[in-house]
């Protein structure tokens, strides 16, 4: 009996281990199986869809480089501009400056601004103050230029005119430029109290100067200025709730006005 027995264990035995090895290599052949299947499955989808991902990859390169192109571009347009500017200013003569500054072609609106304003300026200083006034009024009306542009333009227009151009017309349009909400309108109000000036207002430019002095924008420069003129016309400035400023030398003015 015990032998028997010894021998139905150790078959037993063999036969676990049997069985335990046959599911192993079940395991194994079920997980190649899988491997297998998931091997297919990528390669189906990397035929099917692959070309999306290189599309993708292409578009990405190819958008990085044009960007990088266009910068380049840019850059070298601008050192170009810059480069004709400069060489334009270095002339000696101001008219040769100025005719070489309107020969500059522009690449932007904006910059097509800034070389009116450099040219309007040598204009001026060779004396042919109507060209200036002609180059600035271009660059007033030309929409596709920021606001400030048009308005800075049209000022100094204005202000070149003095007073080869009637007052009316002149404060017409330094009206518009001192509107609530505009960059110059302190200054454009500055202008008209010199037209009020010009037309022997005295009353009523202290009155325009007061109203200067305690804008909550004034710069020091303008506050100082009005102070002055205030002064000279007679008036006693109001500073309201400003801290005081030192009264100015009346002498000073002369200079003032002349602006």
């Amino acid at each position: 009996m015990p032998l028997a027995v010894s021998l139905l264990q150790v078959k037993r035995g063999i036969n676990s281990r049997w069985d335990r090895q046959n599911m192993s290599d079940t395991d194994s052949f079920i997980d190649e199986v899988n491997d297998e299947v998931r091997r297919d499955r990528f390669y189906f989808m990397l035929k099917r869809y692959g070309w999306i991902a290189i599309l993708a990859v292409v578009l990405l390169v190819g958008g990085a480089a044009w960007n990088e192109y266009q910068k380049a571009q840019a850059r070298a347009k601008a050192e170009a501009l810059g480069d004709a500017m400069f060489a334009a200013l270095s002339i000696e003569d101001a008219q040769a400056r100025a005719a070489a500054l309107a020969a500059i072609e522009p690449n932007s609106a904006q910059s097509g601004a800034l070389i009116g304003f450099l040219t309007a300026a040598q204009q001026a200083d060779a004396g042919d103050k109507a060209a200036a006034i002609d180059t600035l009024n271009a660059v007033a009306v030309n929409n596709d230029v920021p606001a400030i542009y048009r308005e800075i333009a049209q000022f100094k227009a204005v202000t070149l005119q003095g007073t080869d151009t009637p007052a009316s017309e002149r404060r017409l349009a330094l009206e518009a430029l001192a509107q609530p909400g505009n960059s110059l309108r302190l200054l454009a109000s500055e202008q008209l109290a010199l037209i009020e000036i010009e037309e022997n207002k005295p009353q009523a430019a202290i009155d325009r100067y007061q109203d200067i002095l305690l804008d909550a924008e004034v710069t020091t420069d303008l506050q100082q200025r009005a102070l002055q003129v205030i002064v000279a016309l007679g008036g006693e400035p109001d500073m309201g709730s400003a801290a005081p400023m030192a009264q100015p030398d009346v002498s000073d003015t002369a200079g003032t006005n002349s602006n």
